[in-house]
């Protein structure tokens, strides 16, 4: 069943209006996009460089230059959306054979299988890595948002389906490896010999979840040790102990980076999936103020040159107020970048997650303040996070300069 978000459609329209029209060109009169820019002067970009990778903003499928969104339903949003990231990639002189990695969030699971038919035309062969779920999107009737990570040209693309997995039977592979970067696609309890569901709660489909991450992981090269960065969707937030219980089997020392929200997923009969991003480059923790015994996930990972920051919320007592949220979750990633001898600016990707859509000009305008310019490609969801009264959730991948 279709759970809606609390979306307040009036006032996030005429919020998402506004933000556009004081911080950058009319809709009517797009500008040329850059890496460092994107059409309606909204506080990201629409996509980075970072290393060997490019990461793209999430996208919608909208009119270019306008947010008017295309008519037609799922099938016509979902077309517009990868189009328009198809022409993203052309500016960053890209194609979509280059993608590894994709984000898919839908506003209604239901629509899943019109999505995928259209998705399929444009990944026929060989396929990026992909996570989809059901979230709340910013502009009013968007139902589809697709953010992607893509691979340089020059740097090897090498898709890994291990033998011992039978291939996914919908349009995605298990692992894309981008030179030193291993992409698993989110994995769910799927059985690796026949593709079907696993039957079981949370504990019994985590262990298989984490299974197959592990095959993956041993066809790219790779073990549990290397993982950078995981994302953890939860169909039900009351199983984030069991999860981490099992999730802490697996790392047991220096976890990866990680952000665990709720979302409903594509299939009914799974509880949690989980996408990961492993690397081959020299692998160390970041720690501000100290490792903290006993957790799941560390601050920060350094993998060579690229940070993953975990996701980070504000302090307890927290203010209920989503933008001074907004300031205290950024003031936490921001003094992790300091002890890593970064800044705002060198952040190439961030996904914001939203308890309340909105919340959404809010947490713009200190973001806007806060993380200055260029800023770095995101995506921003509504969803219901881990905790009492947090309203922010914020995940970023950093590189080291030059």
């Amino acid at each position: 069943m279709f759970r809606p978000l609390p979306v307040h459609l009036p006032i996030l329209a005429a919020s998402l209006f506004a933000l556009a029209a004081c911080a950058g060109p009319p809709a009517s009169e797009p500008q040329p996009a850059s890496e460092d820019t994107n059409e309606l002067g909204l506080p990201f970009s629409e996509y980075r460089e970072s290393g060997d990778l490019v990461y793209l903003a999430g996208a919608l499928g909208n009119v270019p230059g306008t947010l008017d969104l295309v008519p037609g339903g799922i099938g016509a949003q979902t077309r517009q959306t990868l189009e328009n990231l198809t022409a993203t990639l052309e500016r960053a002189g890209l194609d979509r054979s280059r993608v590894a990695a994709v984000n898919v969030y839908l506003h209604d699971a239901r629509h899943f299988s019109a999505m995928n038919e259209v998705y399929r035309e444009y990944f026929s062969v060989d396929p990026p890595t992909r996570a989809t779920v059901e979230a709340g999107i910013a502009i009013p009737g968007a139902l589809v948002e697709i953010s992607m990570v893509a691979v340089k040209e020059g740097v090897e693309r090498q898709v890994v389906n291990p033998e011992a997995m039978m291939s996914p039977e919908l349009p995605y592979s298990w692992g894309i490896l981008a030179g030193d970067t291993l992409f698993v696609a989110g994995a769910t309890a799927r059985d690796p010999d026949t593709y079907q569901p696993v039957a079981g709660g949370v504990p019994e489909q985590m262990r298989r979840i984490m299974g197959n991450i592990g095959l993956v992981l041993e066809a790219g090269g790779m073990d549990y040790s290397q993982v950078a960065n995981c994302r953890v969707f939860l169909d039900d937030p009351r199983q984030f102990q069991a999860m981490n219980a099992v999730y802490r089997e697996f790392f047991p020392e220096d976890p990866p980076t990680r952000a665990t929200v709720e979302a409903r997923l594509a299939n009914p009969l799974f509880e949690a999936e989980v996408q990961c991003v492993a690397s081959r480059a020299e692998r160390s923790v970041l720690a501000p103020g100290g490792p903290r015994s006993g957790s799941p996930l560390s601050p920060g990972i350094w993998a060579g040159d690229r940070l993953y920051l975990s996701g980070m919320v504000p302090p307890s007592p927290r203010s209920e107020d989503p933008g001074e949220q907004t300031r205290a979750v950024l003031g936490r990633l921001g003094d992790a970048l300091e002890a890593a001898g970064l800044t705002f600016g060198d952040v190439d990707d961030a996904v914001v997650y939203l308890e309340d859509m909105r919340d959404y000009a809010a947490m713009n305008e200190v973001y806007r303040e806060v993380v200055g310019g260029p800023p770095p490609a995101r995506a921003t969801v509504g969803t219901q996070l881990m905790g009492a009264g947090i309203k922010v959730e914020i995940m970023m991948t950093a590189t080291r300069p030059e």
